[in-house]
C-alpha cells in the first residue's frame, strides 16, 4: 500500500492530466470528477481519499465494501461500478449512495424495492454496452430507451445518467480508437434519450487511467480512476 504522500503525488498527476484534457477541448476543469477507484485496496485507500478531500470512492464488489465502509468516515459516498446481480441487490441499496452499473430491467425492479423498503431514493447510472463489446456487462444501445424507461418509473430509484466501459483493442492504437467510438456512442446516446425523454441524464461516467483524455474529449463528466491513483493490484 503507497503512504498517503505517494496517493497526493499521485492524484496531483492525475488532477494535472484532467486540466490539461479539459483545456485541450475548452472545458472547465470543474466539469469533471475524479472518482477514486478503491477495489482489492485495502480500507486505508478510502481513508486516503476521504483525507485528500474526494467525496466518493467507487468499489466493485458488494461484499467488499460493505466490509471497508465501516473504517472510512461517514461522509464519504460510496458507488458501484461493477456488475451486481439481482440477489444482491438489498446489501447494495443499504451500502453504496449511488450504483453505476444497472443494466437490467429486472435489476432495476430489486434495487427500487429495496431502497423503497428502506425509505429512501437510491441515485443510479445505467450501464450501456456502447463498445458492443461481447465480454463486458450493459445493455445494449438499441435497448437503452427500454432500460431508462423502466428505472424512470421506479420511485426509489433516481436515473442521474449513463455509464460505460471501453473494450481493449490488442494494440494501443486499437485500443485508442475503440474507446474514442464507444465514448463517441455514449454520448451521443444520451443526447437522444434526453432529447426523447426530457430526462437531463446529467452524468456520463467514462474513461479510466489510460484513456481518461479521450473520455473527457467526448463529454465524460466522471472518470474512474484506479491504477493510476493507487498502483497496480
Amino acid at each position: 500500500m503507497l503512504t498517503y504522500e505517494e496517493f497526493c503525488l499521485r492524484a496531483d498527476e492525475v488532477e494535472t492530466r484532467i486540466a490539461a484534457a479539459c483545456q485541450a477541448v475548452g472545458r472547465p476543469t470543474k466539469t469533471v470528477r475524479l472518482l477514486p477507484v478503491t477495489k482489492t485496496h485495502p480500507a486505508e485507500a478510502a481513508i486516503y481519499a476521504a483525507r485528500r478531500g474526494f467525496g466518493a470512492v467507487a468499489e466493485n464488489r458488494v461484499q467488499e465494501a460493505a466490509a471497508k465502509r465501516p473504517a472510512a468516515p461517514a461522509a464519504l459516498q460510496w458507488e458501484l461500478i461493477g456488475h451486481l446481480q439481482s440477489n444482491k441487490s438489498r446489501l447494495a441499496a443499504e451500502t453504496f449512495d449511488r450504483i453505476q452499473s444497472v443494466d437490467s430491467e429486472k435489476l432495476a425492479r430489486h434495487l427500487d424495492r429495496a431502497a423503497t423498503e428502506s425509505g429512501r431514493q437510491l441515485a443510479i447510472l445505467l450501464q450501456i454496452n456502447a463498445g458492443r463489446d461481447p465480454a463486458k456487462f450493459g445493455v445494449e444501445l438499441e435497448d437503452a430507451p427500454r432500460l431508462l424507461d423502466a428505472a424512470s418509473a421506479c420511485p426509489g430509484l433516481r436515473v442521474e445518467g449513463l455509464m460505460t466501459i471501453a473494450p481493449l483493442g490488442t494494440t494501443p492504437t486499437e485500443t485508442a480508437e475503440l474507446a474514442h467510438r464507444t465514448f463517441a456512442n455514449l454520448r451521443e446516446l444520451r443526447d437522444t434519450l434526453a432529447s426523447r425523454s426530457g430526462h437531463s441524464l446529467l452524468e456520463l461516467s467514462m474513461g479510466m487511467s489510460g484513456d481518461l483524455e479521450l473520455a473527457i474529449a467526448a463529454g465524460s463528466t466522471c472518470v474512474r480512476v484506479g491504477t493510476a491513483l493507487f498502483g497496480a493490484r
